[in-house]
């Protein structure tokens, strides 16, 4: 079995690595732009459009070694909710400053939207963990900020970094806040391949 992670993020490529699956990377620009306000139907069609691309890409390029009928491409999404607003990635230090102020001494979601495409099919799932964040200081939050760890990432921070020093507990998937939900992975692959990831 191919298996195809439609997804440019370091993070989701160390997760599947560390379960000892072997994949390709094949990443397809898509339009993330959307009106939908709830997160779980948005990461889900995200990552549906996402898988879609990467499937139609690879019907009209046949690259080598990939056999349509053993292929099944893998795609997500994540973002973090904080009181109904969902945050994508900051635009700006100004935009960082602000959620990570937002985030602070309060309980949030991350919510992970997965897909799998598999001979020109694509079931989609979700994943919603709760994040409790201690109070930072200000003056933390600002050198957090300008170390730039927060621009590339979904509500300002990732959960493996420096971030971590001021979570105090989850409530549900660790996987889905770093982007891969492996356990919803799992199933969703099984119902769409018809067999295990690993």
């Amino acid at each position: 079995m191919m298996i195809i992670l439609a997804s440019a993020s370091p993070r989701r490529k160390e997760i599947l690595g560390e379960l000892g699956v072997d994949f390709r990377v094949i990443v397809a620009d898509t339009d993330e732009s959307s009106d939908e306000r709830d997160p779980e139907k948005l990461t889900e069609e995200l990552a549906r459009r996402k898988g879609i691309a990467v499937w139609k890409r690879i019907c009209a390029e046949r690259p080598d070694g990939i056999e349509l009928e053993d292929c099944a491409v893998i795609s997500a999404d994540t973002v973090v909710c904080l009181d109904g607003e969902i945050l994508g990635k900051p635009r700006d230090r100004a935009d960082a400053l602000r959620m990570i102020r937002g985030l602070s001494g309060k309980e949030h979601k991350v919510v992970s939207g997965v897909a799998v495409t598999y001979r020109g099919e694509t079931r989609t799932a979700s994943c919603v963990t709760l994040v409790r964040v201690d109070e930072i200081p200000e003056e933390e939050i600002v050198r957090y900020v300008d170390s730039g760890e927060p621009m590339d990432k979904a509500g300002g921070y990732g959960i493996q970094g420096s971030f971590s020093l001021w979570v105090s507990g989850i409530d549900g998937c660790y996987f889905s806040v770093v982007g891969l939900p492996v356990n919803t992975l799992q199933k969703l692959y099984f119902e769409t391949v018809g067999k295990r990831l690993v």
